[in-house]
């Protein structure tokens, strides 16, 4: 991994949407090659770090859950914020399931932090080593937007891309009762766009955002540079044949902001 590479998730800080974190980065550590049992781990202390998030952080309102991965050779350090009261338990939930959630961390992380404080959020920051425990290394920090209508992926190493964004795709299609043949199709795009993605970026950070609630699944790319966009969705003909990936999608097209240029796609769970 070259340094300062990094992952960074912003999406609604909603009970249903630690499932698309927790598979994300689970597909992430075993892409990595990341021992079965350190991915369990893994998986476990993420899901308790954000949904403790979910559950304390903004009370009845609506906030960004952060989650932040920085891969190395050696593992992975996982940072999860919010931007909301920080983490205090309510009393009407199950205490003994908040008071087991920190110390579960503590105890299946290769080394633990957390800080902030009432009024100022919370930031966990959790590393899982490959092997053995090594010095935490600190990742370049991307900018976290003050909302967002649906799961938000930045990711500044193209190569993590595709094993993210599938897992991500899969989840929500999954959520959204897309068939098996549909849920097909949405891993064939995700894995084309992933390929071509971050050549359109002039910083290096690829920048995309997955929506579902509506019955559909929506995915953005952007903002690119100009023709960018227009190249990725060239990407996904078929070489050798008369034939596009773009067929699988219900709406695809280009647009043209102030900011640059957009990729954007639109799948139902039954083709048109």
């Amino acid at each position: 991994m070259p340094e300062h590479s990094g992952l960074l998730f912003t999406l609604p800080a909603k009970a249903e949407n630690v499932a698309v974190v927790r598979h994300a980065i689970g597909g992430l550590a075993e892409t990595l090659g990341m021992d079965p049992i350190a991915v369990s781990d893994l998986k476990t202390i993420v899901s308790e770090a954000c949904t403790n998030v979910a559950v304390h952080a903004y009370g009845e309102d609506d906030g960004p859950l952060e989650v932040e991965v920085t891969p190395d050779e050696d593992g992975m350090t996982v940072t999860v914020r919010d931007r909301g009261s920080g983490i205090r338990p309510k009393p009407d939930l199950d205490q003994s399931r908040l008071r087991l959630g920190l110390p579960l961390i503590a105890a299946l992380s290769s080394s633990f932090s957390i800080s902030g404080g009432l009024g100022r959020g919370t930031e966990v920051v959790m590393r899982m080593d490959l092997a053995a425990p090594t010095e935490v290394q600190a990742g370049d920090s991307l900018p976290m937007p003050e909302s967002v209508p649906g799961t938000s992926i930045n990711s500044s190493d193209e190569r993590i891309v595709g094993p993210v964004l599938g897992r991500v795709l899969a989840v929500l299609a999954a959520r959204t009762d897309f068939p098996v043949d549909r849920l097909t199709d949405t891993m064939l795009l995700a894995d084309a766009l992933a390929a071509n993605a971050a050549d359109g970026f002039e910083d290096g950070v690829v920048r995309m955002l997955v929506e579902d609630g509506d019955g559909t699944i929506k995915l953005q790319v952007g903002p690119m540079r100009d023709g960018a966009a227009e190249k990725l969705r060239d990407g996904l003909r078929i070489p050798g044949l008369e034939a596009t990936l773009e067929k699988l999608a219900d709406e695809v097209g280009v647009e043209h902001e102030d900011d640059g240029e957009y990729f954007r796609l639109r799948m139902r769970p039954a083709r048109a």
